[in-house]
């Protein structure tokens, strides 16, 4: 049931007629016209004409006796009238009179151009095939890379929510931009041949796909893998079917799926295919993730430090027992180990007055210890209560588990949460190079500046690798969530990038520390890992490496592009959990990095954390 009335668009310039004025005998074809919003929206229209090509429970779909064989106007159109379309049937030949409207449940949204109040609902003749179009084969295949022409060639350049598409109304161009060729179907019967689940459904079954038409970023287990300048906009969402069925919420990415067929609609931010029936999954993809095959030696010459945001992990999380398995199985106990997601010791219980998360650490570890007989120490700050963001009351923080057998702090001392560290040049051995040295180790990075309001602050550390003559450095960090952010098919254009101007700051303090340590020390081996929250092509990123002089450590390994990705949101695999090192690391010929896709390739049921963990291979011993 629609939440809100719909919205008369009839002031914008391009509209040439008046509110109350009468239309008749106008085409489907003409009342969609080449644009996103119909030139006749809030007018009254009769005599309009179509056959109906599929049945809604608050509407119906009639598609042109009379096309005009341009494939930029779409021939269809969805009638909104509950109950008026019950006695019809597909294949019915009808006439009806209404009002052309555009309507949207949320500003942030497309406008869907639709006939309402319809009346004098007339059967001509029944009977009529209705064929559906094959997408790519009696249309053009989606556009791979562009989503709109008013994206300036990258959605996620700043500014971004410059322009809106319902206000420039350009016409469309549905062979380069994605937003476009869906436009130009809307309303049409559709048919998919050969789709493939890209990404686990949520909750109510809608379920991203691609089809048999050409894509870029396919990985090799079936997902459309982002990258710069391309989000895959050849993706369709596949929503609620019409005939009240409901699509599996058990399918996962890589899944190949029965041939689709349904209506394409704009709705809740997305174009998408609304399936005449349930889709079905006719083959299975695996859902398990190979464990890494990275060996450590537990020795400078052979680290394995690994990354992974536990999502909310407290002492009574369900999914504890999972994350150790992951750590045992998967990780196969790295040697030092970034978590983000720490929550304390009661969870998401606020005002309580707990900030420790000694016993979420704990039983971690101890859970690790029974699964794989490997007693991990730990190390964290407790921010001040309330203060970081995150489950109210749970005041989540980075933290490290570390094998002491392998690693262990280097000249400890532990800062407070507000307690800033530095990177200072501490005296070496006699006729040894200075190390830098950090004042508090472990401890938080400018915590007080305001960049980092209701965010995790970073946490940096110095640590001894067994066999190593020199320490080696860390920031394990959690930056600002995308929470505000518009949707890829949105109206605002290039969508917000939410919280991207917090990430920016964080991304200028975090670097800024960084490049202490390294103008101390240029073949310093510095390790920055954990949930940016942020894509690396994109500008707090660019800025994070541009300051810091540090290396995207997927691009020092030769990670294959489409493989980038811990993170599956909307259409797009995707990376927002990163690890970059310094040039020393980066340039040495033994660094190696995996991503383990325990989560991404999981359906929605088995998913442990929404991230995927990652883990590098490093020789840090140092001079």
């Amino acid at each position: 049931m629609r939440t809100s009335t719909f919205t008369v668009v009839a002031s914008l310039g391009w509209a040439s007629a008046t509110f109350q004025s009468l239309v008749a005998a106008l085409t489907i074809a003409e009342i969609n016209g080449n644009r996103f919003l119909s030139q006749y929206a809030g007018q009254s229209v009769t005599g309009v004409e179509g056959v109906v090509i599929a049945k809604g429970p608050s509407g119906f779909w009639i598609r042109s006796t009379t096309p005009d064989d341009d494939p930029i106007t779409s021939e269809a159109i969805y009638v909104f009238g509950s109950g008026v379309g019950s006695k019809l049937v597909v294949g019915d030949r009808i006439s009806l009179d209404g009002k052309v409207s555009e309507y949207r449940s949320n500003a942030n949204y497309m406008y869907l151009t639709e006939i309402t109040s319809p009346k004098n609902v007339k059967v001509v003749s029944s009977g009529h095939a209705v064929a559906p179009l094959v997408i790519g084969q009696d249309t053009p295949s989606p556009p791979t890379v562009q989503y709109s022409s008013l994206d300036g060639g990258d959605i996620y350049a700043l500014p971004n929510g410059v322009a809106n598409m319902s206000e420039a109304n350009p016409v469309l161009e549905p062979t380069k931009y994605g937003l476009d060729f869906w436009e130009s179907l809307s309303g049409e019967l559709v048919t998919i041949k050969r789709p493939t689940a890209i990404k686990t459904p949520n909750k109510y079954g809608d379920t991203w796909v691609v089809g048999d038409w050409a894509a870029t970023g396919r990985n090799k287990h079936g997902g459309l893998t982002m990258s710069d300048k391309d989000s895959n906009p050849e993706a369709i969402i596949i929503g609620s079917p019409l005939d009240g069925t409901s699509n599996p919420t058990t399918s996962k990415m890589g899944d190949e799926l029965d041939e689709i067929t349904g209506v394409v609609q704009h709705a809740y931010g997305f174009y998408s295919i609304l399936p005449l029936t349930a889709i079905k999954v006719a083959s299975p993809a695996s859902a398990s993730a190979p464990p890494t095959s990275l060996v450590s030696r537990h020795h400078c010459k052979a680290l394995t430090v690994g990354s992974y945001n536990v999502e909310n992990l407290a002492p009574s999380s369900a999914h504890l027992a999972q994350i150790a398995a992951h750590i045992v199985y998967h990780l196969k106990t790295p040697d030092l180990l970034f978590l983000q997601e720490v929550q304390d010791d009661t969870g998401p219980t606020d005002k309580d007055g707990v900030v420790s998360a000694n016993g979420t650490l704990s039983a971690l570890v101890d859970a690790v210890r029974s699964l794989g007989g490997v007693t991990y120490d730990f190390t964290d700050i407790e921010p001040v209560a309330n203060a970081d963001g995150g489950q109210p009351g749970g005041n989540i923080r980075v933290a490290y588990l570390y094998r002491p057998d392998a690693v262990s702090l280097h000249e400890p001392n532990r800062g407070g949460p507000e307690d800033a560290t530095q990177a200072v040049l501490a005296p070496g051995p006699k006729g040894k190079l200075a190390a830098p040295k950090l004042t508090f180790n472990p401890g938080r990075v400018k915590p007080d500046s305001p960049v980092w309001a209701s965010t995790r602050k970073p946490l940096a550390a110095a640590w001894k690798a067994r066999g190593a003559k020199r320490p080696f450095y860390t920031v394990n960090l959690h930056w600002s969530s995308k929470g505000g952010s518009t949707s890829l098919h949105g109206d605002v254009r290039p969508p917000v990038n939410g919280g991207v101007d917090a990430r920016m700051g964080q991304a200028n303090v975090t670097a800024t520390f960084i490049k202490q340590i390294l103008d101390l020390d240029p073949t310093a081996n510095v390790i920055a890992a954990g949930d940016f929250n942020e894509f690396s092509f994109v500008g707090p990123m660019k800025t994070f490496s541009a300051i810091s002089g540090m290396v995207d450590l997927d691009e020092a390994a030769k990670v294959p592009v489409q493989e980038r990705y811990t993170y599956a949101y909307d259409m797009n695999a995707q990376a927002l959990d990163h690890m970059y090192v310094s040039p020393a690391l980066a340039h040495r010929r033994t660094t190696r990095f995996e991503h383990i896709h325990v989560n991404t390739w999981a359906s929605f049921d088995d998913m442990v954390s929404d991230h995927d963990p990652s883990i590098a291979l490093f020789n840090v011993c140092g001079c």
